[in-house]
């Protein structure tokens, strides 16, 4: 378990790592995202308007955190394969002094990430938020994601999780 403090658009927000951790009906995803892999590479997708990241996004009404990553990684990515579920970032907000109870997030959310084996990787359409989407080596991520550490830490138990298979 690792807690980093990020300033989201001047937001202070603690977010804590939690591997393995299980999710139940009292915890509120507020969103999904997986660490794709194939031939020990890693997939990055770049979205409009900001850089590249993990494929990912918003569970929409009826959908279970399962079927909304599959859905996301396809519309971003245009992958298909088998998903694990590694764990979640607690989104913490009882610090942020600017948070609006009753908005958008709630005081505590969850986002769930998962390893998803790549079995299919489809022409890029560009249908979808995703303007293209690059295979990497792991080690090179830092350097190409600007997110917070936690990023490569997931990444790293991700391919953990391979190894220890």
């Amino acid at each position: 378990m690792k807690t980093v403090i990020v300033n989201w658009n001047e937001h202070k927000v603690k977010l804590t790592w939690k591997p393995n951790f299980q999710l139940d009906e009292l915890c509120i995803v507020t969103s999904v995202h997986a660490i794709c892999i194939q031939d020990d590479k890693v997939l990055l997708t770049k979205i409009k308007d900001r850089g590249f990241n993990y494929p990912g996004g918003h569970i929409e009404a009826g959908e279970s955190a399962e079927e909304a990553m599959h859905r996301e990684v396809y519309e971003e990515a245009y992958v298909k394969g088998n998903i694990t579920y590694l764990g979640a970032i607690e989104v913490n907000h009882e610090e942020n002094q600017l948070f609006v109870p009753g908005g958008k997030y709630p005081m505590i959310g969850y986002q769930s990430f998962y390893r998803m084996d790549v079995k299919e990787c489809l022409p890029f359409l560009r249908e979808n938020e995703g303007t293209t989407r690059i295979w990497v080596e792991p080690s090179e991520i830092p350097f190409i994601i600007d997110d917070h550490e936690l990023a490569t830490i997931i990444l790293d138990d991700a391919i953990q999780f391979e190894s220890s298979k």
